[in-house]
């Protein structure tokens, strides 16, 4: 993040055309960079590292790039507009919905993505123009702008909690080596000790009696509650 005090020009407000044609484009180093994101995590990336899996010296990225921030957002508005907008229909639910779910389906493909979007939000010109397409949407339904940033704000939270949560139990499966069935047996020992003290009855419950939904289940039922009740907000 650059400093308050002294911000750099936005790299969106740089005249970023070139008159020639050089080897290393901003688009190849973007294209490079996610890669490397999408393999190893954004720890692994680096100008060092990007300029030697470009073949390049560090100095041919920073007449593209000023910094690893300007890189992260050009990173993040490539990836946007790749996934394009659904088309209009009669249904504003149903778009919305559907944007819920290309968004997951973009950070479960990019887990970088979700830790960056965590920390500071992108304003490149694809991801504005997914804002102000869901923002459109809303205001089918309500006048005043401020609930209908909220709604998406609300929308784009869910997803991001959904999929953060979803990330971090393969992060965990990663990292211990464990499958899912290998931590539950694990873990079953203490488990049974706890339904076995009698203090806890609901969670009991939960653990005799419940279903175990899939990540996508659970981000369904959380999508279809969020939207019952935006609808019965906007419309109450």
């Amino acid at each position: 993040m650059p400093s308050a005090k002294n911000p750099p020009t936005m790299i969106w407000m740089r005249d970023r055309t070139t008159r020639t044609r050089p080897v290393v484009t901003e688009e190849k180093i973007v294209r490079a960079a996610i890669e490397i994101a999408d393999a190893e995590g954004l720890e692994a990336l680096s100008m060092r590292r990007l300029a030697a899996e470009m073949g390049s010296g560090t100095t041919s990225l920073y007449r593209h790039v000023a910094s690893k921030d300007e890189l992260f957002e050009l990173m993040v508005d490539t990836i946007i507009g790749e996934e394009p907008l659904p088309p209009p229909s009669d249904d504003w639910r149903a778009e919305l919905a559907q944007l819920a779910r290309r968004q997951r389906a973009v950070l479960l493909r990019h887990p970088w993505l979700a830790q960056q979007a965590a920390r500071y939000p992108a304003l490149g010109p694809n991801v504005i123009a997914r804002a102000d397409h869901q923002l459109g949407l809303v205001s089918r339904v309500t006048g005043d702008p401020t609930v209908a940033a909220m709604v998406v704000t609300t929308l784009n939270t869910h997803v991001l909690g959904a999929v953060s949560a979803e990330l971090a139990e393969l992060e965990v499966q990663r990292r211990t080596g464990m499958t899912e069935d290998e931590w539950r047996d694990w873990v079953g020992g203490y488990v049974r000790q706890v339904v076995e003290s009698g203090r806890y009855p609901h969670f009991t419950r939960r653990v005799l009696e419940a279903d175990d939904p899939d990540p996508a289940s659970r981000f369904e039922f959380g999508l279809e509650c969020l939207l019952t009740g935006i609808e019965a907000a906007l419309r109450g």
